[in-house]
């Protein structure tokens, strides 16, 4: 099927997106990395959430020549479980990344004195504001501060309905995003960990196929399993990963 022209994009970018993308088609995951570096240069960013599977592509990229000088986000939404926490700083000095962390504004007490414990209402509306505050404009002043013009990230199709509509190249709110591991399974991210004797997340032994904040996450119980278990079970998605006209309906409401 031929895909249909954005009337919003400009047709330069649009013929860079498609040849992008068949070029991407062909190459292992590393090699998308390599070729988002060698494209974009300093220019070129990393993020992760220090999750179950995250030390695949952090590894990946500790592995590349000049992959220790791309800036690693993460960001930190101030709920993260304890176990995150440790779990970031070992990586971070196991695997020498340049790690920028990047948090909202509005400290987590001060969110909840203006708005309540927003993950506990039963509503969309609320998460989907948490999820403005503390995730998706935390990345976007990361992203403008570092002057990021492509960014890569772990994510994979069978993870969320979204990103089963997902190519190896998009673009999102004006940036390219790559995705390395897109047609990764979950047993390719297992063998792969086990084969470079990369630690797992302290939560995967607990049953954790997926962690995000402590209030919103959960181990996998009966038919519960993977993003169904996060956020309540009312979103799949907060938002990062969202295209521009979706996330701009979250941040066009102001803090």
């Amino acid at each position: 099927m031929t895909e249909a022209p954005d009337a919003m994009v400009p047709m330069a970018v649009q013929n860079d997106l498609r040849n992008g993308r068949k070029l991407l088609e062909t190459m292992e995951p590393q090699q998308r990395l390599a070729w988002g570096l060698d494209q974009f240069g300093d220019r070129f960013a990393l993020t992760t959430s220090f999750g179950i599977q995250s030390a695949v592509l952090l590894h990946m990229l500790s592995a590349l020549k000049g992959g220790d000088a791309v800036p690693v986000i993460w960001i930190d939404t101030g709920y993260l479980p304890a176990e995150t926490y440790a779990y970031a700083d070992q990586l971070t000095h196991q695997l020498k990344i340049r790690l920028v962390v990047s948090q909202s504004k509005m400290s987590p007490a001060r969110m909840e004195a203006l708005h309540g414990r927003l993950w506990e209402s039963g509503s969309v509306d609320d998460m989907e504001t948490y999820h403005r505050i503390r995730k998706v404009e935390p990345l976007e002043q990361a992203l403008n501060d570092l002057d990021t013009r492509c960014w890569a990230s772990g994510v994979r199709r069978g993870q969320t309905d979204h990103r089963r509509s997902m190519t190896a190249l998009d673009r999102i709110r004006e940036r390219w995003s790559l995705r390395p591991l897109l047609e990764w399974t979950q047993r390719d991210v297992y063998y792969y960990m086990q084969s470079n004797n990369l630690p797992q997340h302290p939560l995967f032994e607990q049953g954790y196929s997926t962690v995000g904040d402590w209030h919103s996450s959960g181990p996998d119980v009966g038919d519960l399993s993977g993003r169904d278990t996060r956020f309540g079970g009312l979103k799949q998605e907060c938002g990062i990963h969202l295209p521009q006209d979706a996330v701009e309906g979250l941040m066009g409401e102001g803090i």
